[in-house]
């Protein structure tokens, strides 16, 4: 067993990693799909999104071959739609919500719908929103990932100056670095950045950190208001003995170089182990079966009834061969200063906890795992040392706002996943927009 880079050809590479969910092949195929749409009423998939595209919409101007007018609908609830036409869990959304499904009849495919629109909008450079004069006002906002790029988008076509601030060298934020490539490409991410601030008046600064490069208290004085959508990112520790030994690694980190630098450089084990059931475990998970990976053995403290992914994520694990095993939680990691067994306690389901699902019960059994490389994918941690220096109101680093997104300090705005701990993509967009309204309630 060994953990190693370039296990595969290019070719291997190029395949694995293609796109998941092509688009479609031509303008006949999209409207012949937009021709089934029943142009509901109250239309359940739009009330099931949480931006609130209007679906029946967009889906009937393109039966009627009206792209332009497509697009503009959809950035028009959501500047960010065609990353999320690649990415959002939409069977547990606006597909999951179609009356289809009453049916027993395939949904409407909504993403590949609304791929099929904003990607002609983003090829062909459609700026279909016009800026306002510049009114003179300008607000920071700290982050270019999908909530302090909404919110920017929003505030420019208002005629606020902007100035996005950004830890990173490039934006897009968990679309750019935390997102399995088979989903969506790094020049994609680029170019939906660029789009978006193509309408003018936003201006981004990278490897800009908050609390390290630039002060809250600096933007506070720079700047007529403050929006803050930093995120999470942190990973959450297993806390088990063995954990600091070679070959434990975290998903976010693991993610992040397959993202940054390509599939041959990063190294993956024969027999890797992943902790936790999310999105981003699948992720983890899926990508080590593509980089060249053996065995994948997924591990989750619940049965498949808690998970936090969705079914179809699930699916896409196991047909790449993942092995799944419910009712496991890790608890030492063996190996001579390298990882080499996994450890696991069988657990039995008890009472529910606060999240309504039923807390996980060690039994006394225990079963091992050979290993050589564990990722570890149970969740993200806010930055809470960042948010407290800050003293910022805040729930174990998640940041405290009232019903104006508007944090404890005067004209500091925030949303996203450094809010609500972390949700979809989808979500954080609407956050900044919701952001975005209200600081321009502040400063007009």
């Amino acid at each position: 067993m060994a953990i190693a880079p370039n296990k595969l050809t290019t070719q291997q590479y190029d395949k694995n990693f293609a796109d998941i969910h092509p688009p479609f092949d031509n303008k006949t195929a999209a409207q012949v799909e937009a021709s089934r749409c029943l142009f509901c009423y109250d239309a359940p998939c739009t009330k099931s999104c949480p931006t609130h595209i209007d679906v029946p919409k967009f889906i009937k101007q393109i039966v009627t071959d009206n792209v332009k007018g497509s697009a503009h609908t959809i950035f028009s609830s959501n500047i960010m739609g065609a990353g999320c036409s690649k990415v959002c869990p939409v069977e547990k959304l606006c597909e999951g919500s179609c009356v289809f499904n009453l049916l027993d009849e395939p949904p409407i495919p909504i993403a590949k719908l609304q791929r099929y629109s904003t990607e002609k909008a983003l090829d062909n450079n459609w700026q279909l929103f016009q800026r306002k004069p510049s009114t003179g006002k300008k607000v920071a906002v700290v982050g270019a990932g999908p909530a302090g790029l909404s919110c920017a988008h929003v505030l420019s076509r208002e005629g606020v100056d902007v100035t996005i601030f950004e830890k990173e060298s490039k934006g897009g934020g968990l679309m750019t670095y935390g997102i399995a490539a088979y989903k969506v490409t790094p020049q994609f991410c680029e170019d939906e950045v660029n789009y978006i601030t193509g309408i003018g008046g936003i201006q981004v600064k990278y490897n800009q950190e908050l609390g390290k490069d630039i002060s809250l208290a600096e933007l506070q004085t720079n700047y007529d208001a403050v929006y803050l959508g930093i995120g999470v990112g942190v990973a959450r520790e297993l806390d088990i003995p063995g954990e600091e030994l070679e070959g434990v690694v975290d998903a976010i980190r693991f993610i992040y170089d397959i993202r940054t630098k390509g599939f041959p450089a990063v190294p993956v084990g024969d027999k890797v182990a992943v902790i936790g059931m999310g999105m981003t475990a699948i992720d983890a998970a899926t990508q080590a079966k593509r980089l060249g990976a053996k065995e994948v053995t997924m591990l989750y403290r619940r049965t498949e009834a808690e998970m936090p992914c969705t079914r179809h994520e699930l699916d896409i694990a196991m047909l790449d061969g993942c092995e799944i095993v419910w009712l496991a939680a890790p608890k030492e990691i063996l190996g001579n200063g390298k990882a080499e067994k996994l450890i696991c306690s069988k657990m039995k389901l008890g009472e529910p906890d606060a999240s309504g699902r039923r807390s996980p019960v060690e039994t006394g059994e225990t079963f091992t795992v050979e290993v050589d490389m564990v990722i570890k994918a149970a969740g993200q941690k806010p930055f809470e040392e960042l948010v407290k220096s800050m003293n910022l109101e805040n729930k174990n680093g998640k940041i405290q706002i009232n019903e104006n997104c508007s944090t404890s300090i005067k004209g500091v705005f925030a949303g996203g996943d450094d809010v609500n701990g972390g949700k979809e993509v989808v979500d954080a967009v609407q956050a900044g927009k919701d952001g975005a309204k209200a600081i321009l309630n502040f400063i007009f």
